[in-house]
């Protein structure tokens, strides 16, 4: 059943994305053999493909868990099965039901939590970016995890649909996190997502392709009625049919 989604978002991406890039200096450093918690910023509602893609391309081996909103999830039920767990927002019951469930999570050293940090949708230029307090509490609960920020973007460069850009940043130990009062770990996990975010809005802004690794590719060009006669005049012309807008990038 995993593997039947899989393909369905890598399809559902090559129809709306132009592609899933990876950032050459944003490579995943996780320790082996310990469980690991992704946090993210939450700049669209295309977070939960990427991390289904980013986690299958980069993580072999390792099982996915990410929480959602319960109500959200009553609309998307089959994300149940790619790990998917529904939690009550703004609820105490909610916040003990997540914090039960990362706990069990977390004590399998194959597992890995992935989480938006905000908690809600947040833009990735705003700043400061919000730690939500689930997030806080989770180096409490699992000291042994590894704590790796994940920066999204969404942004449109030269072609018709936009690009989907991720980088890591390097991994935070658990138990340093949870040595640190509450309000210096937050700024701890606040200032290590921020970073990963900044550097990656400066190649989201250079539009270089160059500068990272694509994992999926989409389809190119505009499609439709005026694509299929660009490539009609090009094969009568015996000419190699390039259908993006930017041929140099």
């Amino acid at each position: 059943m995993h593997r039947f989604f899989l393909r369905v978002f890598r399809r559902f991406l090559g129809q709306h994305m132009r592609a899933l890039r990876l950032a050459a200096w944003g490579e995943p450093q996780a320790p082996a053999g310990r469980p690991l918690v992704v946090f993210a910023n939450h700049p669209s509602w295309w977070d939960g493909v990427a991390f289904t893609l980013l986690s299958a391309a980069l993580f072999p081996g390792r099982r996915m868990f990410v929480p959602m909103d319960a109500e959200a999830l009553s609309r998307y039920a089959f994300f149940r099965r790619l790990g998917v767990f529904g939690v009550e927002q703004n609820s105490p019951r909610g916040a003990v039901f997540f914090l039960r469930q990362a706990r069990a999570l977390l004590a399998e050293p194959s597992h890995m939590l992935w989480i938006n940090a905000p908690g809600r949708f947040q833009d990735a230029r705003e700043r400061p970016v919000v730690i939500a307090p689930g997030l806080l509490r989770l180096p409490e609960l699992a000291p042994d995890a590894a704590f790796l920020p994940l920066a999204l973007e969404m942004p449109f460069w030269t072609e018709r649909k936009a690009e989907l850009l991720a980088a890591f940043g390097p991994p935070i130990e658990g138990a340093l996190l949870a040595a640190l009062p509450r309000e210096a770990r937050r700024e701890a996990l606040r200032e290590a997502l921020t970073a990963t975010m900044d550097r990656l809005a400066a190649d989201a802004i250079a539009r270089d392709p160059a500068r990272f690794r694509t994992l999926e590719q989409g389809k190119e060009g505009m499609g439709g009625i005026y694509q299929a006669w660009q490539r009609l005049r090009a094969t009568l012309r015996g000419e190699a049919f390039d259908p993006r807008h930017d041929r140099r990038a």
